[in-house]
């Protein structure tokens, strides 16, 4: 127990460094991951903006990334990785490849959550005069903020399990600290704090993007 209670630095800068990654990964790969979502909807024929060659694109791209491993892909893009932050190690090295893991997981979670939209909602509006950016923005996004929001705690969880794998690559975090003191030195008890602790946040930000959801659903 002595031992436990002087580890407490070393888990509370491991779940700082897990935070860090999620968040920076997160906010970067949703501001990519939804607006690909949408081309991927509004690109497709008898939908507002159909073009073939952007939407086959487009998806071929995701599903080549999507196909890849967290792991593999972390290596395989270490070249461009050491082109946008420099290195490819430690913190700054994981962000860049979870982005990259990330963003197009996002996309497709968000092409469902527009599908998910009335159609014929959209056709009433368009038979009502309203613009195709204005069914987008006012209409279809409006109408799937709760698959939204899902989406998004999902691809939240995705995150942590992600970089958890980048720890075995020196970038910190909660992963890195299991695999230096639970698997290298075997240690049970702290692995099994680590891995409570990463079951309450999981459970954490399940429970508050549910929340968020059922309170978005009633408002609209």
């Amino acid at each position: 127990m002595e031992r436990l209670i002087e580890m407490i630095p070393v888990f509370g800068q491991s779940l700082q460094e897990t935070v860090i990654m999620v968040g920076f990964s997160l906010f970067i790969a949703t501001l990519i991951g939804i607006p690909l979502g949408i081309l991927l909807v509004i690109t497709q024929a008898n939908h507002l903006f159909p073009n073939k060659i952007i939407y086959h694109t487009l998806n071929t791209i995701i599903n080549i990334v999507r196909s890849l491993p967290f792991i593999i892909l972390m290596v395989a893009i270490i070249p461009f990785t050491e082109l946008i932050v420099g290195t490819s190690i430690g913190i700054e090295g994981a962000i860049v490849p979870l982005i990259v893991y990330t963003a197009p997981y996002i996309s497709r979670l968000m092409e469902t959550a527009l599908h998910d939209v009335d159609r014929g909602v959209i056709e009433a509006y368009q038979a009502m005069g309203a613009s195709r950016t204005q069914i987008i923005f006012r209409i279809m996004l409006r109408e799937a903020r709760p698959g939204i929001v899902l989406c998004l705690t999902i691809a939240t969880i995705g995150l942590i399990g992600a970089t958890a794998m980048a720890g075995a690559v020196g970038a910190g975090g909660l992963g890195d600290l299991a695999l230096r003191y639970g698997y290298q030195q075997w240690d049970i008890e702290v692995m099994i704090i680590t891995v409570i602790i990463l079951v309450v946040l999981v459970q954490l930000i399940q429970s508050l993007g549910n929340w968020a959801a059922r309170k978005l659903k009633k408002s609209a």
